[in-house]
């Protein structure tokens, strides 16, 4: 049976996949196209089943935001190599996944979406084939809001912020916020979203490890790192911020300062005491991280000088 170049071109277009694979999956299906469909499906299939323990940790993470800036999905479509990653229709099939993600609640209805007549699943299944390489969803996020911006940090991290009130220059603040995010790996809003049991958990595996590290630091005759008392101002109530005043008033007058200069003293070491005790909030809440575009505001206060504005949610995935 004769295959034309026009049935292997249309097989190409539809699935992707090489022009020698499309003209053998013909002559296989004797010139039946829907067969010849299903042949290379059942090749993705095969090798989708053979790769399935590799590791898939190269890939694209992206977003994409509905036209009302009022929905936003991430998703990242990995695969096994750089190569493949960095292919022009590897990433847009990637953006292709995005498009329908954008429109579905959660993971599993993505998976079971339709893709050209076939779940994305399917699709995904299909594309190992093609490829040659493990293809899978990695991540998948989505957030709606009022307003929700994005930025993507070199196809590795992508994030979406939500804010609760469309404001002038939200796009400005959401993209700082999501670079923020990028950049500093928060994963919680506030300290507020903290369990009890995880902050006292977390507090007594930081400074066992602290402990452990001074105690090498000190046989090599080097400077001992401050064990901090807490590591969450869920932690700092009144009593608690009382005593550190109080036990730096007393440092103060074994050290012989004025006590007339003390209100000029004591502010400054306290708000030290706090970011040394604070070390978890600075590392996951993102309302609580210090710094954001300068060292003279933390994110909290930077939002706020956008007026009546807070974030309601914000996701992050990558490839690590």
């Amino acid at each position: 049976m004769k295959i034309t170049a026009a049935e292997v071109n249309k097989l190409r277009k539809q699935t992707g996949a090489g022009m020698m694979d499309c003209k053998n999956a013909l002559v296989e299906a004797e010139g039946d196209f829907e067969a010849a469909v299903d042949v290379l499906r059942k090749k993705g299939q095969k090798i989708a089943a053979k790769r399935a323990d590799r590791d898939a940790s190269e890939g694209v993470a992206l977003t994409k935001i509905n036209a009302d800036k009022t929905v936003g999905v991430a998703i990242v479509l990995a695969c096994e190599t750089d190569f493949v990653a960095i292919n022009e229709s590897f990433k847009t099939l990637a953006s292709d996944f995005a498009d329908i993600a954008l429109t579905q609640p959660n993971k599993d209805a993505f998976l079971a979406a339709d893709f050209d007549g076939m779940t994305v699943a399917e699709k995904l299944t299909e594309q190992s084939g093609v490829i040659g390489e493990k293809i899978e969803i990695k991540g998948f996020e989505k957030v709606e809001a009022s307003y929700v911006g994005s930025y993507t940090h070199g196809s590795k991290i992508a994030v979406l912020v939500g804010l609760n009130n469309v404001v002038d220059n939200a796009d400005v603040l959401a993209k700082d916020l999501s670079m923020q995010v990028a950049s500093m790996g928060a994963t919680t809003l506030s300290y507020k979203d903290f369990d009890a049991a995880f902050v006292a958990s977390e507090t007594e595996a930081r400074i066992a490890v602290i402990e452990k590290e001074n105690i090498e630091l000190s046989r090599l005759g080097k400077t001992l790192k401050n064990v901090p008392q807490y590591i969450s101002m869920s932690q700092l109530n009144d009593e608690v911020i009382a005593k550190a005043k109080s036990d730096i008033e007393a440092q103060l007058q074994a050290e012989g300062k004025p006590e007339k200069i003390w209100d000029k003293i004591v502010p400054g070491k306290l708000t030290r005491f706090i970011s040394d005790n604070t070390t978890l909030d600075q590392e996951m809440c993102l309302l609580d991280q210090d710094y954001i575009k300068d060292e003279q505001q933390n994110v909290a206060s930077y939002i706020a000088t956008y007026g009546d504005v807070s974030v309601s949610d914000f996701k992050r995935v990558s490839l690590g």
